[in-house]
């Protein structure tokens, strides 16, 4: 039995009321509920339960995943608490926009954006936090991402080198963790009214940042998974009196509406949407989706026409030419010989369409060979964990391809696959290698239940050397 601190109880019965109050206080003595979306990006059938679909939300279904299940490990499912799906729904993004998650691990909302991208445009998924930004980094690699950067420093530093630059841009804000009190024990221990109010302070001050990158017209969506006005309403209030923000409705089903009194009394702050846990979808989440007013192009266009993501045709071409390529210190093309290790190492694999020009677009900076997702001058003074499409390693006189590239390739239908047993699949993720019957030979694709998952390399006697990454195994 959770003990809910008093100063909590007594605000909220404040706010609302005996009898709701009682409701919410309930409700937090209950299991949390479980969820999983599955992939769109992704080839392959999910063999969980699909019987009671989350409201709302495409592909998404209530239950419970396991990590060491194939459809985990293929990218096919991500396992993400119900209410904390609805920010990346509420917010517009279509196949080509520029978009930022600004606080994005472990990654949920990061891969549902992803998926309405459909490989066009960029997503920039951020995290302040090292050691979560490299679960941000794994997740989108299993997810089978390849136009995402992925980054690891404050807003202050992104704002510096995107000015004006996102159509749309996703805030979960760091929080009091109210909704979370059922399923962490930490955010009850460490609640308090102090520490409301310092979050408060700290989503302004991120929130600042976040309008400066943001074109005139784009989107904003910020959500947090807490209770309290202070980093609610108030916060929505904060945005339209500042910066003109218009507040748009959102279809949530079962979702209750923002509460103007709570806020500046715009009666607008109603088309924020409110999942208390006592409603049945998840946990707590609060939601509002902002347009920021159109106006004119400013240094937003000069900064949006700069920092743009990698060409797919002859421009870039010429941009690896001349002075251009100066610019790249480290980085480099492959040479002729390298270029044909790559190709070697990759033949006969069928990609994705939005890479199909990987030959033309790819890098090398020391022995890693990528595809970028954005120009790599345009990143500098900013820490990055992944630009794009790791294509592989080049080693002595061979390449070795990529984890992610494995994952990526599991969007489209293939021929160079083995397909393994159960047991199999498990020796397999132990880091073993295998006897099959298989009479393909080099790198081919390994899969379970026909969900691409790894790598490996087969010699000509049936041995499937593995390749699925040590950091990885289980």
């Amino acid at each position: 039995m959770i003990e809910i601190p008093d100063q909590f109880k007594e605000k909220f019965t404040g706010l609302l009321g005996q009898e709701e109050a009682g409701k919410l206080l309930e409700s937090l003595a209950e299991p949390s509920k479980k969820a999983y979306r599955i992939n769109s990006l992704k080839k392959g059938a999910v063999a969980y339960p699909q019987e009671e679909a989350v409201p709302g939300i495409p592909n998404a279904y209530y239950g419970e995943v396991s990590g060491k299940d194939p459809e985990w490990t293929a990218g096919m499912v991500y396992s993400q608490d119900p209410a904390a799906m609805f920010p990346a729904q509420a917010i517009p993004v279509k196949p080509g926009d520029k978009v930022l998650d600004l606080c994005a691990a472990p990654g949920g909302k990061s891969t549902a954006l992803a998926q309405k991208l459909q490989g066009e445009g960029l997503l920039v998924a951020n995290e302040i936090s090292p050691s979560r930004a490299k679960i941000l980094r794994e997740n989108l690699e299993r997810w089978g991402v390849a136009n995402a950067v992925v980054t690891n420093c404050d807003s202050f530093a992104l704002s510096a080198r995107f000015p004006g630059f996102f159509d749309a841009i996703l805030v979960d804000a760091p929080c009091s963790g109210e909704g979370m009190f059922r399923k962490s024990e930490d955010a009850i221990k460490y609640w308090s009214q102090e520490n409301v109010d310092l979050c408060a302070d700290r989503q302004r001050e991120i929130l600042t940042e976040a309008v400066k990158m943001l074109k005139p017209g784009g989107y904003l969506l910020y959500s947090t998974c807490t209770f309290s006005p202070e980093e609610d309403e108030e916060i929505v209030s904060w945005l339209l009196d500042e910066y003109g923000f218009k507040l748009l409705p959102i279809a949530a089903e079962k979702a209750a509406p923002g509460r103007p009194e709570w806020g500046n009394g715009d009666a607008s702050l109603a088309n924020c949407a409110r999942f208390w846990p006592q409603d049945g979808v998840g946990e707590g989440q609060f939601v509002a989706s902002l347009q920021k007013a159109a106006g004119e192009e400013s240094f937003a266009a000069e900064a949006g026409e700069a920092f743009s993501p990698v060409r797919k045709n002859e421009d870039k071409k010429k941009k690896g030419k001349g002075k251009n390529k100066g610019n790249r210190s480290s980085l480099e093309r492959p040479s002729k010989e390298e270029y044909g290790y790559i190709s070697e190492a990759i033949a006969g694999f069928n990609w994705p369409e939005s890479l199909t020009s990987w030959p033309s677009q790819m890098l090398k900076s020391q022995d890693h060979v990528f595809v970028p997702a954005l120009e790599p001058e345009q990143l500098k003074g900013i820490k990055v964990l992944n630009n794009g499409l790791e294509l592989g390693i080049l080693k002595k006189k061979r390449f070795e391809p990529s984890h992610q590239l494995a994952e990526v390739l599991g969007q489209v239908d293939q021929e160079r696959v083995v397909d393994l047993t159960e047991d199999e699949y498990d020796h397999y993720l132990h880091g073993e290698s295998l006897q099959v019957d298989s009479s393909l030979k080099g790198f081919v694709l390994v899969s379970c239940r026909g969900m691409i998952f790894s790598f490996g390399k087969l010699s000509g006697k049936g041995q499937l050397k593995n390749y699925y990454p040590k950091g990885l195994r289980q």
